[in-house]
C-alpha cells in the first residue's frame, strides 16, 4: 500500500476522533471538584489537559482545513448551531464569572467548528462509524465503572457511574448510546456493523446501566426518543402496528412491574423532594429572578453554574431551557429553542424520503432526547460536554441529510423513448 493510500485511510478516522476527544476531554476526570472551585477561575493538571486537547483540537483544524470564506450559504441549522455558539461566546463579556466563562465559550465555537468540517467534509457512512465508536466507548466506560468502583459522593452513593462522572451525565451518555444502538438494530433501520444479536446485548447493557444510575430525566428521555424513533422509521403502517402492539404491551409491563416503576421513579425521596423534584423547583424560582433583572441579554455564559451556589447549593439550571435563560437572556433561549424546533421539523419533512428515512428517525429521536432531558439537566444548552457535542453533531449529520436528499438515481430513458433532437 502507498504512503499517500496509508495517510489517507488514517485520515479518513478525523470525524470519528475529534468528537470524541472533545467528549473524553470534557467528561472523563480522575477527580471531583466542587461547583466553587469550578467557577472560581482557578486551574489543575486536569484543566490544563482539557483546555490543552481542545486546543489541539483546533490547532488539527486549521492546519487540515484552513479558514476560508464559505462558497455557498450554510443551510439553517449550520447558521444556528453557529449563532447560539458564537452568542454565547460573546456573552462572556458581560458574565459574572469572566474567566470560566471565556474558556467554556471558546470550547463551544471549537465544538462548532468540528461541527461545521463534519457537515461539509464527511458523510453519512463518517458518522455511522461514530455512532459506533460512542457506543463501544460507553460499554468499555460502564466495565471499568463494574470493576473499579470509585469513592462516591453522598447524592450519588446509590448510584451507578464511572470514574468522576456525576450519574446524570452518565445518563445521558447511556441515553444517547441506546438510542444508537436501537436505530440499528431496527429491521430496515441504518446500515449494520455488527451482527444483530451483538446490538441486542448490548441494548440490554445499556438499559440496564441507565437504570442503574437513578437519573430518571435521562431514562424518560431515552424511553421518549425510542417511541420517536420507532414511529417515525417506520413509517405510516408501522405507526398503526405500534399503536397495535406497543398499548397493550405497555399497560401489560406497567401493571406487572409497578413497583419496580415506581421505585425508580421515587428513588426514596421524601414527598418534600419529590414536590420540589429535588430542590430544582427553588433553583428555577431563583433562576426567573435572576431573569427579570437581565432579560434582554441575560447574566453571562457560565452564570448558572455559580449564581445560585450560596443561596441553595446548586450549580448550574438543571434545566436546559432554564438555563439558557438566566445566561443568555431572550436572546439565548430563542436561539436554543429555535435551533431544537429546526432540527426536529427539518428531519421530519426528511422521513419521507425512503433513503433518508432510518437516519433523519433517530435525528429526530436524539432532538427529543435533549429536549426531555433538558427538562431535568442543563447540559444541552452548555458548553463542553457529552450532550453539546452530540448536539452539535446532529446539526452535521442533519446538513449531510439536507445536502443529499434531492439524490436521484438516474434511469435510462426507455426503448420507446425518442431522443433528443440535437
Amino acid at each position: 500500500m502507498s504512503k499517500a493510500r496509508h495517510r489517507s485511510l488514517r485520515s479518513a478516522w478525523w470525524p470519528v476522533l475529534l468528537p470524541l476527544t472533545l467528549i473524553l476531554a470534557s467528561e472523563y476526570k480522575l477527580r471531583s471538584r466542587s461547583g466553587h472551585q469550578a467557577i472560581s477561575g482557578g486551574v489543575d493538571a486536569n484543566i490544563l489537559l482539557e483546555i490543552g486537547v481542545y486546543g489541539v483540537v483546533a490547532l488539527y483544524l486549521y492546519r487540515r482545513f484552513g479558514i476560508r470564506p464559505p462558497r455557498r450559504r450554510a443551510p439553517a441549522p449550520l447558521l444556528l448551531g453557529w449563532a447560539f455558539a458564537s452568542y454565547s461566546l460573546l456573552s462572556a463579556l458581560w458574565s459574572l464569572f469572566p474567566q470560566f466563562a471565556l474558556v467554556r465559550g471558546v470550547q463551544m465555537m471549537i465544538t462548532a467548528a468540528v461541527c461545521h468540517v463534519v457537515a461539509t467534509r464527511a458523510d453519512r457512512d463518517d458518522l455511522y462509524r461514530l455512532a459506533h465508536a460512542f457506543v463501544v466507548l460507553v460499554l468499555l466506560s460502564v466495565g471499568f465503572g463494574l470493576a473499579v468502583p470509585l469513592k462516591r459522593t453522598p447524592q450519588t452513593m446509590d448510584r451507578f457511574n464511572w470514574l468522576y462522572v456525576h450519574p446524570v451525565s452518565a445518563g445521558i451518555f447511556l441515553g444517547i448510546a441506546l438510542l444508537l444502538t436501537v436505530a440499528f438494530a431496527l429491521p430496515g433501520g441504518l446500515p449494520r456493523r455488527w451482527p444483530v444479536s451483538a446490538y441486542l446485548v448490548t441494548i440490554l447493557v445499556l438499559a440496564a446501566a441507565l437504570i442503574a444510575t437513578g437519573t430518571r430525566g435521562a431514562a424518560g428521555a431515552c424511553a421518549a426518543g425510542v417511541l420517536a424513533l420507532v414511529v417515525v422509521a417506520r413509517g405510516a403502517r408501522g405507526r398503526a402496528e405500534l399503536l397495535m402492539i406497543g398499548v397493550p404491551t405497555a399497560i401489560v409491563v406497567g401493571l406487572v412491574f409497578t413497583d419496580s416503576l415506581l421505585s425508580f421513579a421515587t428513588r426514596g425521596e421524601s414527598v418534600e423532594q419529590l414536590e420540589t423534584l429535588n430542590a430544582r423547583t427553588d433553583l428555577w424560582t431563583l433562576a426567573l429572578d435572576a431573569f427579570a433583572k437581565q432579560p434582554f441579554f441575560g447574566n453571562g455564559l457560565s452564570a448558572a453554574r455559580g449564581l445560585f451556589l450560596d443561596e441553595i447549593g446548586l450549580g448550574g439550571g438543571h434545566n436546559a431551557f432554564v438555563n439558557a435563560l438566566v445566561e443568555g437572556g431572550a436572546v439565548g433561549v430563542i436561539l436554543f429553542c429555535t435551533l431544537l424546533i429546526v432540527l426536529a421539523t427539518v428531519n421530519v419533512g426528511l422521513s419521507r424520503l425512503p433513503a433518508r428515512r432510518a437516519d433523519a428517525a433517530l435525528l429526530v429521536s436524539l432532538v427529543l432526547f435533549f429536549a426531555v432531558d433538558g427538562l431535568t439537566a442543563e447540559m444541552s444548552a452548555a458548553p463542553a460536554n457529552v450532550a453539546s457535542v452530540w448536539l452539535y453533531m446532529v446539526i452535521a449529520w442533519t446538513v449531510i441529510l439536507m445536502n443529499r436528499s434531492g439524490d436521484r438515481a438516474r434511469r435510462p430513458p426507455a426503448a420507446t423513448e425518442r431522443a433528443p433532437v440535437p
